[in-house]
């Protein structure tokens, strides 16, 4: 990996002992498995440093006693545009309460891996760390160190340029999270062992322009199904009837649960031979726990979600770019529409690697 980033020297060093790094990243799953290659690319670099994530209520429990690079788990209050919305009063006592504790914490480092800073660079501002650095977009504030947010970047790679600014260098370009025994065992409680090879299917996301239809889930469903595999379909309790409609379209035994705590799906993701997803948080938790995936995406979304290796993901395309619903071009303007973007993927496209990855012949 040497030479992957140019990193001017005089800001690739930071010129005082760093024992303490703050790093925002206050969402998602998914979001979070994309900033995991930088937080790994920290800790040599910094191998005597506590790295501090500033994250949300279920980092905390994600994070507790697991190996890698996250020390510890500071879950933030509501903060307008940072993990809530925009209109939230920054005038609240426990924003001051929360602040002076951050301050009493000595940041040496804090860094900004949540956007384009609009409003997480003034409250990474705020924690006062002896240097800062991060992301930033035009309409935000500037940090010590900055890199500019553009868009249509990887989001891996976006993360791995920003730690480059205190000096880190990249070690891989995949997210990788560590499987442990409870992971495992939380698993067996909701998806108990049998002699049949897994696939999991997650046909949930939280938008619905990135969801491909039931139907075609479970159409891929029952063609793996009936080549011997123990199908599982997972999702969020709200997902319930979504769920059984892909097990009723695949018209054979199937399993759906919804129940799943965080630690459960990485178990149950580690024990599977497949993942087949939505672009969504399950999708990007098999890539990190080592599963093999096929992934359904918008073409746009491939630029900044995908996977950047091709041995182990498949991401299959749509190139649709005009809305369903009122055909307006949503990359130049979009129009609020929620109709799939992908539901024209054919299904045989997503079986072809299905059957790629597990090494079945296609006829």
């Amino acid at each position: 990996m040497e030479g992957f980033f140019v990193m001017e020297p005089r800001l690739a060093l930071v010129p005082f002992r760093v024992q303490k790094i703050a790093v925002l990243r206050a969402n998602g799953m998914g979001d979070m498995m994309f900033a995991m290659p930088a937080l790994a690319a920290l800790r040599p670099v910094y191998p005597d440093a506590e790295i501090v994530l500033l994250g949300k209520e279920w980092h905390v429990q994600f994070f507790r006693n697991r190996p890698g690079p996250v020390d510890r788990v500071i879950a933030i209050p509501p903060y307008p545009g940072v993990g809530a919305c925009e209109d939230l009063s920054e005038d609240r006592p426990d924003l001051d309460d929360f602040f002076q504790a951050m301050c009493l914490e000595q940041f040496d480092l804090a860094l900004q891996m949540h956007g384009g800073g609009r409003y997480s660079n003034p409250f990474v501002r705020r924690l006062g760390a002896r240097l800062t650095a991060g992301l930033r977009a035009s309409d935000a504030t500037a940090l010590d160190r900055w890199i500019p947010y553009i868009y249509f970047q990887p989001e891996v790679v976006r993360y791995l340029e920003t730690v480059s600014l205190v000096g880190a260098k990249p070690l891989g370009l995949e997210p990788e999270i560590c499987v442990t025994r409870k992971d495992i065992e939380e698993s067996y409680g909701s998806v108990p062992p049998d002699d049949r090879p897994l696939v999991v299917m997650h046909p949930g996301a939280t938008d619905g322009r990135r969801r491909w239809s039931a139907a075609k889930f479970g159409a891929v469903g029952k063609v793996l199904a009936d080549q011997g595999f123990r199908v599982v379909v997972t999702g969020l309790p709200e997902e319930d009837d979504l769920i059984r409609s892909v097990l009723q379209a695949m018209n054979c035994p199937g399993e759906g649960v919804s129940t799943l705590s965080l630690e459960a799906l990485v178990g149950l993701l580690s024990r599977a031979k497949l993942a087949v997803s939505n672009d969504s948080g399950p999708l990007h938790l098999a890539g990190a726990v080592g599963v093999p995936s096929v992934g359904i995406y918008w073409c746009g979304n491939v630029i900044t979600a995908a996977p950047l290796t091709r041995s182990r993901h498949r991401p299959v395309l749509s190139w649709r770019l005009n809305c369903p619903s009122c055909n307006r071009n949503t990359i130049h303007d979009n129009c609020g529409h929620r109709a799939s973007f992908v539901d024209d993927i054919p299904v045989d496209e997503v079986l072809g690697q299905c059957f790629d990855l597990l090494n079945l012949p296609r006829d």
